[in-house]
């Protein structure tokens, strides 16, 4: 049974740059969360990838999914009605008036970066420049972690944690189940193949974490 519990939450999925991992992330917590909660899922981005892969999907999902990239009806998106939560998939573009639209209408905020140290910069300066000054809660999110060097991924989430910026004490490895479902138009949750449950497992303790967080 759905969870009926106002008000709807809007979370966004952000990253000044492009493939970190972003719109894994937005499908992966919108399924799960779709387990639990109504959920419907907004894809910002113009490159549209959200909704290439929900149309190759011949699965039930659980969830709702438009695509909206006009930035006045973005900024009304808490007044959207008949879900607990919208999971909103963003463009790679700090100077996007719709990802300000959605930052603005936002609860929550994850952002996923794969530790390598250029990509770290990029999503530094995108916590300082669209997220602290709206003061809206958020964590990153480490992507892209090769299980064979946890150890970068341990430094920079040490690294983040020097610079007081929230981030995720879990991580998302590198597995190609991840492309393996998407290609087939799956959750990750649904896939049964190589490294399937811990691909899962990963984005499950993720979306604890950000529960967590909604209760504090």
């Amino acid at each position: 049974m759905k969870s009926s519990s106002p008000p709807t939450k809007v979370i966004g999925v952000l990253n000044g740059k492009g493939g970190v991992g972003k719109t894994t992330t937005a499908i992966a917590l919108s399924g799960i969360f779709a387990e639990k909660y109504k959920v419907l899922a907004v894809d910002a981005d113009i490159q549209g990838s959200f909704t290439w892969w929900t149309e190759r999907s011949e699965q039930n999902l659980g969830f709702d999914l438009t695509q909206e990239t006009n930035a006045q009806l973005l900024s009304n998106l808490r007044n959207v009605e008949g879900y607990d939560l919208i999971v909103v998939d963003t463009p790679p573009a700090l100077g996007s008036d719709a990802l300000a639209a959605v930052v603005s209408s936002a609860d929550y905020l994850v952002l996923p970066t794969p530790p390598a140290p250029m990509d770290l910069a990029v999503l530094i300066e995108t916590v300082k420049k669209a997220v602290i000054p709206v003061g809206i809660a958020h964590r990153v999110l480490l992507t892209r972690v090769d299980s064979r060097r946890v150890g970068e991924a341990k430094e920079a989430q040490n690294t983040l944690t020097a610079l007081k910026i929230p981030t995720c004490k879990a991580f998302v490895r590198t597995y190609k189940a991840h492309e393996r479902a998407a290609l087939e138009g799956m959750l990750i949750t649904q896939w049964r193949g190589k490294n399937a449950r811990e691909a899962q497992l990963d984005y499950r303790r993720v979306a604890q974490e950000i529960q967590q967080d909604w209760r504090k």
